[in-house]
């Protein structure tokens, strides 16, 4: 059960294993992609089909005739990654149902984790293999594989990271899986984290390292972007402990503008003024007229 390209990777995985046999696979249905609406299929359904497994893509999972469905269907176990649905306790009840979760749980239970290990700065993050319950990411621990994330690492490069991770943590689990082993998590050092919006890219010039830690965890979606819809399209962090007036141009050279913010200051390379091509921040101030001592906004 799985819907985007994490998910997809590790049924690609479980393909290619001699010993494994997938005798269906559960995504989320088709929907409208782009300007035009074109109605496209989920990553995995397209892998399951150049295979030829059974494809099922319920709108209600929970639904009494899916799930009836569902438990016709003869397996020993159920592999779930970035499904989007919440598995009713009579599927769980059927067989062991196996999460692979982008983070170290009990930290980050929920749908971005991620992009949420970027925005707390962490310098480590995981997969955890977890036997599910009716709780959102609350199950028994199987195992955990943990990695080191990269101090000025991008969001994209972490999934991928992540990603490779999971497929052989599944790999692992499949083969090895004992239910004796599974470890409760620690309620007390449970943390939660949202859906990503649009609107969590809007920022203003507060805190130079924040920024550039949400830079890090929403680039490129939804991206980074001022109250005028100017983009922010590349930066670095310049330094963090001076402060000052709060987007103020403080320099400018060749290839970067200097950023002030009310803590700290950035170094701005590209941006994207709203219906216009993203170009080189120094283009932009010349095309505005503005230099330093102005405010960007």
């Amino acid at each position: 059960m799985g819907t985007p390209d994490y998910a997809a990777d590790i049924l690609k995985t479980l393909i290619e294993t001699d010993d494994v046999e997938i005798v269906a696979v559960y995504t989320q249905p088709d929907k409208p992609v782009g300007r035009k609406a074109i109605l496209t299929p989920p990553v995995v359904k397209v892998l399951a089909q150049e295979v030829h497994i059974p494809v099922y893509q319920p709108q209600r999972l929970r639904d009494t005739a899916v799930v009836e469905e569902l438990l016709r269907i003869e397996c020993d176990m159920i592999i779930v990654a970035a499904y989007g649905q919440i598995l009713p306790k009579a599927i769980l009840e059927y067989v062991p149902c196996v999460n692979l979760h982008a983070s170290i749980l009990p930290q980050y239970r929920g749908a971005s984790p991620i992009q949420q290990s970027l925005l707390n700065n962490d310098p480590q993050t995981g997969v955890t293999a977890m036997w599910m319950d009716e709780g959102l990411d609350t199950g028994a621990i199987i195992k955990i594989s943990t990695l080191e994330i990269g101090c000025d690492e991008m969001v994209e490069s972490l999934y991928e990271r992540l990603t490779q991770t999971a497929c052989e943590l599944t790999s692992d689990i499949v083969h090895n899986w004992d239910r004796k082993s599974c470890v409760a998590q620690n309620e007390e050092d449970a943390s939660h984290c949202t859906k990503i919006s649009k609107s969590d890219g809007l920022t203003t010039f507060d805190n130079a390292g924040e920024i550039i830690n949400r830079y890090r965890a929403f680039t490129p979606w939804p991206g980074i972007y001022l109250n005028s819809g100017l983009k922010l399209k590349e930066m670095k962090l310049n330094e963090s402990q001076s402060h000052g007036t709060a987007g103020e141009i403080i320099a400018v050279d060749d290839e970067s503008i200097l950023v002030q913010c009310a803590k700290g200051s950035l170094r701005l390379l590209k941006v994207q003024a709203p219906s216009k091509q993203e170009t080189s921040a120094v283009a932009y101030l010349n095309g505005k007229r503005l230099g330093c001592g102005n405010i960007l906004a």
